[in-house]
């Protein structure tokens, strides 16, 4: 795994975006005072999850953004990634183990806002800082780990008290996952003792009232006796009377089922009758034709008598008139009477009148004598229609009288059933007020002995002894009620204590058995952590002696452990403060380091005799020497040889090749002895803008540029 880039956007002095790639195994950061070169090391401090304002050389996280110039105006945003090539899977990226791909590139970002929100993201994806610090912890990196050692910082490690030594010597040899394991399985230790507590506590509260419940229940026993009994007996009445009930709903359900299918089937049988009774109401209605006929008959022989009337006139006529041409034949006659008459007969028209008369009469009685046969044969039709009809009427009686035989039977079947119907719902209605009733008590019942009485299973009961039966459950029930049902409601509630204290010393033993299991735990990463710590102490004296014997040109320098006393918080008045135990007093035992140096041709045995430069020179060596036993992706040197002469500046350059075989290095430096080793240049510059920018230089020109 290496470090590929480095892009930064709006981060202190860097306000536009700017992008630093990593390809070569030593890049050197050049540039004058005050350009922002240092920022370049305080953005990947940042980025890895360092916290402390003060070590990127802020108060707030604000001061963190570009705040504005001349030529730009001022970010609300800060944000720095981190991009590595992850080809050899190192960074194992959460989620992994799930079956994810695995990632051949890893970038870290970490942005801030004005209004203090911070984001940590892995590969895009918003992450916790915990996720951060876990997932660089495998690879021995973190916020202020041994890899990014700023200008004033080398020497933090000879300031460093014992403890505090040890801790960045667990670092540098990669061992914070262990301590994070560590402080993990503490916090759930001290959680899970705070659950004990609790749950002790619990016990203790419910355990006089356990006492008492139990006393209780002793004397309840008799009452559950009871209780039992009434429970049979109630199971046993109660079965028996549902099943008895449910028969007599079934068998009455069934005998309303064929009713109802009877009912039906009659409904239908008396529908056709009524059809047919209709049908002989419509045949008399139909008789209406007889009376028709005979009316016609009356009128018909009525026409007929005023039509032989009529002829009877005509006849009389007739002869009147046969009369008269008789008399005015004889015109001698005619005259002689005429003037006995004393009328004037020359008239000779006055025979001529009578004959037309006479024939005009001959003509109306013939055609009344024709419409009057015309009568009688219409009357003859008349009559035989009528003597059918007649007929016909005394058939259609007979059928109308025996269909309404048929529709009386019919109905009065009917009427019949509808009674039986309406009897059986009277005895199924009953049933159901019956059951209605039964359910009601065996509810009360059930109440009294806390289960379903009516609920027996395939329970048989012969019902010849029901009386007794109910006889002996209302005594037993007037008993229970007598007793208040306190019995039954303390063996309730020391059945529930008792549950929830076996289910509380259960959970006490498995806290117990977690407690254990932490505590072994605990014992197994501590064993663990001070064998690796120990062998990468032997490593890393090894490695600082050597590269003490380079700086100092001799002399020998190591570590060793301190056996150290944990000090006990006592709490006085309003304050805690920490003490360290007093001579005969036991406390926790810890180690811490401390460091041994012999300079050559010098008789100093300790730190604090050493100058500024042999203090410089001493943390470069064991700084280099950590790095060389568990070497980090990459190590961030930040101006750590600006202290250094010539000769010493040519022999930290030349450590920076050893270094360079393990570990990419990033070096910040004002060294012309420094910049010669670098594969990389970049130079960092400020206008008076106050906007550093990134340049490519070539190491010609680098000495005059950092200047």
């Amino acid at each position: 795994m290496r470090l590929k880039s480095l892009e930064i956007t709006g981060f202190k002095s860097f306000a536009k975006k700017t992008t630093l790639v990593f390809d070569a195994p030593i890049t050197s950061i050049v540039g004058p005072n005050g350009s922002g070169k240092s920022n370049v090391a305080e953005s990947i401090r940042w980025t890895l999850g360092e916290q402390s304002m003060k070590s990127l050389r802020g108060k707030r996280g604000d001061d963190l953004i570009f705040n504005g110039a001349s030529s730009s105006g001022r970010q609300n945003r800060a944000s720095v990634s981190l991009a590595f090539d992850n080809t050899d899977n190192s960074l194992k990226v959460p989620g992994d183990e799930l079956g994810v791909k695995k990632w051949e590139e890893v970038v870290i970002t970490r942005e801030v806002f004005r209004d203090g929100v911070n984001n940590y993201l892995i590969n895009g994806s918003i992450v916790r800082l915990r996720d951060v610090l876990e997932l660089l912890s495998t690879v021995s990196l973190g916020p202020s780990g041994h890899h990014i050692i700023s200008q004033g910082e080398a020497d933090r490690i000879l300031n460093s008290n014992l403890r505090e030594r040890r801790e960045i010597l667990e670092d540098a040899l990669g061992l914070k996952i262990y301590q994070f394991k560590i402080s993990e399985s503490e916090k759930r230790l001290e959680k899970t003792e705070g659950n004990i507590k609790q749950v002790e506590s619990l016990r203790r509260e419910i355990a006089p009232h356990l006492k008492f419940l139990k006393k209780q229940v002793e004397e309840a026993e008799k009452l559950n006796t009871i209780r039992l009994e009434l429970e049979k007996i109630a199971k046993e009445y109660f079965v028996s009377e549902e099943a008895h009930l449910v028969g007599i709903k079934i068998a009455v359900a069934d005998e309303i089922k064929v009713f109802n299918h009877e009912l039906v089937k009659l409904a239908k049988e008396i529908k056709e009758a009524e059809v047919n009774v209709h049908k002989a109401d419509k045949g008399h209605a139909d008789n209406s034709a007889k009376h028709d006929l005979e009316t016609k008959l009356v009128g018909l022989r009525k026409e007929k008598d005023e039509i032989m009337r009529a002829v009877g006139k005509l006849e009389g006529k007739l002869e009147a008139v046969k009369i008269e041409e008789f008399i005015v034949r004889d015109k001698t006659t005619g005259q002689d009477k005429c003037r006995y008459c004393g009328q004037d007969i020359s008239r000779e028209d006055s025979f001529e009148t009578n004959e037309a008369n006479l024939e005009h009469l001959r003509t109306e009685k013939r055609g009344l004598e024709t419409k009057c046969q015309a009568f009688g044969q219409d009357e003859r039709v008349i009559l035989v229609g009528l003597e059918n009809l007649h007929k016909a009427e005394l058939s259609m009686s007979e059928d109308a009288r025996a269909t309404e035989r048929v529709l009386y039977d019919l109905r009065s079947r009917r009427a019949s059933l509808e009674g039986h119907l309406a009897g059986a719902s009277a005895r199924e209605s009953a049933a159901r007020i019956e059951y209605e009733t039964l359910a009601r008590e065996s509810y009360e019942v059930s109440t009294l002995v806390g289960t379903n009485v009516m609920s027996g299973g395939n329970m048989e009961v012969d019902r010849s002894g029901q009386a007794e039966r109910r006889k002996k459950l209302e005594r037993l029930k007037i008993k229970l009620e007598d007793a208040g049902g306190v019995g039954i409601e303390v063996i309730k509630e020391y059945e529930g204590t008792s549950k929830r204290d076996e289910y509380l010393a259960r959970e006490l033993a498995d806290l117990e058995a977690s407690k254990k299991s932490l505590r072994e735990l605990l014992k197994s990463l501590s064993e663990t952590l001070e064998t690796k710590f120990k062998s990468g102490l032997v490593q890393v004296n090894k490695e600082f002696e050597q590269f003490f014997t380079i700086l100092f040109g001799g002399g020998n320098a190591s570590l060793r452990t301190v056996r150290l006393k944990q000090p006990r918080t006592v709490v006085m008045g309003d304050e805690v403060v920490e003490m360290l135990p007093e001579e005969g007093e036991d406390g926790e035992e810890e180690f811490g380091i401390d460091i041994n140096v012999s300079l050559p041709r010098k008789k100093i045995k300790g730190l604090e005799m050493l100058s500024g430069g042999e203090r410089a020179l001493t943390s470069i060596a064991l700084l280099f020497a950590m790095s060389q036993v568990n070497p980090p992706p990459f190590l961030v040197l930040d101006e750590t040889d600006a202290s250094l002469d010539e000769a010493n500046a040519r022999k930290y350059g030349q450590m920076l090749k050893t270094l360079s075989a393990k570990s990419q290095l990033i070096v910040v430096t004002h060294n012309r002895e420094t910049m010669s080793h670098a594969d990389i240049l970049y130079g960092v510059t400020m206008g008076s803008d106050g906007i550093s920018k990134l340049l490519s230089i070539r190491f010609d020109d680098a000495t005059a540029y950092a200047k």
